[in-house]
């Protein structure tokens, strides 16, 4: 007997499985090692974006939508939560009030993480505009930030705090261009592969565009459409 998923998902939704394996894999080395738990959940978010290449060339499932918040929730949310707790572990402890603090801020992360990914598959997978920052983006500049060294644990918890009330904001996002979105997959797969290359070039550079968009994308990134979220 045939699994039940044979002949009902598509390539795009093994990618997409897979991004979610990444995530877990991100959350077991997050203790022993937060700069790999980082560059994990980048590779997670290079599979995400391949996903939806291969969806959109060829073909998805009608379970991949669900499929792929569930897959983020892994990746973009618990996976970057766990690593900001595991850096903070290291330096303030869990077990004290600072320590407290940061845990809620992780759990919180995570809760904001879902309710986007949920109103996002209900409301935006259609649309080529988002409310709040994509969980991706969220993920991508914790992650790029740990990679360029950024470990103190208050610049960390104050980050996952702003980005938890960003992810569920009505600030709107648009989604990128072709030509935008592969750059960025390019800048993302280096910062994975060779991420000490030139003093962490590709990190920085990763970082530096994921902050750009977070700040600048909802009022300046130039799209071809005019549609605009209803109050």
């Amino acid at each position: 007997m045939q699994p039940r998923f044979v002949g009902r998902l598509s390539l795009a939704d093994a990618v997409t499985v897979s991004n979610a394996a990444v995530g877990f894999l991100a959350v077991v080395v997050a203790d022993a090692n937060p700069e790999l738990a980082a560059r994990l959940v980048l590779l997670a978010a290079v599979a995400d974006g391949l996903d939806g290449v291969l969806a959109r060339h060829v073909g998805s499932s009608a379970a991949g939508p669900y499929l792929d918040s569930l897959a983020d929730v892994a990746s973009f949310g618990v996976a970057p939560a766990t690593l900001v707790v595991a850096v903070v572990a290291e330096s303030w402890g869990l077990y004290t009030p600072r320590g407290a603090v940061a845990v809620l801020g992780a759990a919180l992360f995570v809760g904001a993480a879902i309710v986007r990914l949920g109103l996002y598959t209900a409301y935006d997978t259609d649309d080529d505009v988002t409310e709040g920052v994509p969980t991706t983006l969220a993920s991508v500049v914790l992650s790029a930030g740990v990679l360029v060294g950024v470990t103190d644990p208050l610049a960390l918890v104050v980050l996952a705090y702003v980005l938890t009330v960003l992810m569920v904001s009505t600030i709107t996002y648009p989604d990128l261009l072709a030509r935008d979105a592969l750059i960025m997959g390019v800048v993302h797969s280096l910062a994975v592969l060779i991420p000490d290359f030139l003093g962490r070039t590709f990190p920085y550079a990763l970082l530096t565009l994921a902050l750009a968009y977070l700040l600048l994308g909802p009022h300046f990134y130039w799209r071809t459409t005019t549609a605009s979220r209803p109050a």
